[in-house]
């Protein structure tokens, strides 16, 4: 039976605010007021859906935005509790003892990480020594000379021509069809997705993603104040069939997916799957938003072509950039779109910054255009194949049995399932980092706040010697917590 308090919210069904922002202020404020307290159960989605008269995804995605706030958590089987409130920046009090675990905020996590001697496997960016901060001085001191004043004045919304057409022609090289005028020079490819979505996307509208997904997409949608939906995934990535329900279900407005190497599960679509995919949004006419910043991170055989390649409706915008194979920091991304809605997207793109620095974009083109990216990403290559074998190795020799992983071809990640015998990836996050190691915890990247007993790893961050030291930590921190806390686990109430 649900708590009569609880569905007595006032909701305004006829308000520009989305019904899950109301329903997430009123929990929240009751949470911070002590009416609600730690431990305190939330009813199923389903039944205060039900009670409200709304859709349940609304009540999923209120849930969802508390459990990113740290306010509440689910725990499979027994339900959605009250942590605490926000009283104690970063810390939340736990609705009962969970041993050796401690709910904490994003921002301190990542406090947390970058402590002096742990190993982070947490960050989502290559390795400095990947880096090739010579070659781009050069180019910066040859943009300078050649370029005067011009270089750091502002540049078209569109981008540096020369560099436009450069990236024309590389796209084009892989089997895209493209024109320098389908290309947009971004800031990142970040704010390649973020345009997109601003543009394709209303307030409320649906989008649909993989489940797990991309961090940054769902930070893009509750800005945007857009609803993502997550579809599930296999080894090979977005299953056609849940895709087709779920666009079914919830009329989406977009399609979100990233194909290749897919963060954070490394998994590659192949080439059927993906004909699957565009066959089903040419039926049901959705654009899909294409993420390939990890298409050229290759290196156990090459991955079939982008989505791009294979379009034949023009419904694919493709998103790319350097962040993942050349330097994170210039910021320099790009996306290929064509038509009414490359107009569209330019208009939003110059109310929002006018152009991507010029500078950078100068200096890029004198780096491609000098023909040293193919050297460069062959080293790369190499080095993250040793990289990706060590922490293969390493996983096997160090984490706990019952761990499982799809060994990735590609792409910066490896995405472990930790065993159901033991803590969760936030209840042991604490205890890693007290053993010098720490890593993305799986809740992150769900839509639905699923993925309890999931991890991130970037291996790349780190030589193989750290690699393995890093491994061993994590099994050092799984068994410490298992010595300490099993016996408390079992004298848990069950609720």
């Amino acid at each position: 039976m649900i708590n009569t308090t609880l569905t007595a919210i006032p909701l305004d069904k006829d308000s520009v605010e989305p019904i899950y922002q109301q329903l997430a202020r009123h929990f929240r404020l009751q949470i911070e007021s002590g009416r609600l307290m730690p431990g305190d159960r939330l009813p199923p989605t389903r039944d205060l859906a039900h009670a409200l008269g709304v859709a349940r995804i609304s009540v999923v995605n209120a849930y969802t935005q508390l459990q990113t706030e740290g306010l509440i958590a689910a725990h499979a089987g027994r339900g959605t509790f009250v942590t605490g409130n926000r009283g104690a920046p970063g810390r939340i009090v736990p609705p009962w003892p969970l041993p050796g675990s401690v709910n904490i905020s994003m921002r301190e996590m990542t406090r947390l990480a970058r402590q002096p001697g742990v190993i982070a496997f947490s960050e989502g960016t290559p390795p400095e020594e990947f880096l090739p901060v010579e070659a781009l001085r050069q180019a910066l001191n040859t943009v300078l000379d050649q370029d005067g004043a011009a270089a750091v004045t502002y540049e078209d919304t569109e981008g540096y021509q020369p560099l436009r057409q450069l990236v024309s022609e590389y796209v084009t090289s892989m089997g895209i069809q493209c024109h320098s005028d389908d290309v947009l020079i971004t800031g990142g490819a970040q704010q390649a997705l973020d345009l997109v979505v601003q543009t394709v996307l209303g307030e409320g509208d649906v989008l649909l993603t993989s489940n797990p997904t991309y961090l940054g997409i769902l930070d893009i949608a509750h800005v945007r104040r857009v609803i993502p939906i997550g579809v599930p995934m296999d080894h090979q990535g977005l299953r056609p069939d849940a895709l087709e329900a779920a666009i079914q279900e919830h009329r989406p407005g977009l399609i979100y997916v990233t194909p290749t190497y897919h963060n954070p599960t490394g998994a590659v679509m192949p080439l059927h799957r993906r004909r699957q995919l565009l066959a089903l949004a040419a039926q049901y006419n959705i654009p899909v938003l294409e993420d390939a910043v990890y298409q050229e991170l290759n290196y156990h055989g090459a991955p079939p072509p982008p989505l791009k390649v294979l379009d034949e409706h023009g419904l694919v915008l493709y998103a790319s950039g350097y962040s993942k194979i050349l330097l994170p920091g210039t910021r320099t991304g790009y996306l290929i779109v064509s038509g009414g809605l490359r107009d569209r997207i330019v208009r939003v793109k110059q109310a929002a910054d006018v152009c991507a620095p010029g500078l950078n974009q100068r200096a890029m083109y004198t780096y491609l255009a000098s023909g040293a990216l193919a050297g460069h990403l062959n080293r790369v290559r190499a080095e993250l194949r040793l990289r990706c074998d060590t922490a293969i190795a390493a996983a096997k020799r160090y984490l706990p049995p019952g761990s499982s992983w799809e060994a990735p071809s590609g792409g910066l990640y490896l995405w472990v399932r930790l065993p159901d015998d033991g803590p969760t990836a936030a209840e042991l996050y604490v205890t890693a980092i007290q053993h010098g190691v720490a890593y993305a915890i799986g809740t992150l990247f769900y839509t639905d706040g699923d993925g309890h007993r999931y991890i991130r790893l970037n291996f790349s961050t780190y030589p193989p010697a750290k690699i393995e030291e890093g491994f061993r930590r994590l099994g050092a921190a799984w068994q410490s917590w298992q010595a300490t806390y099993r016996p408390a686990l079992r004298r848990m109430p069950v609720l």
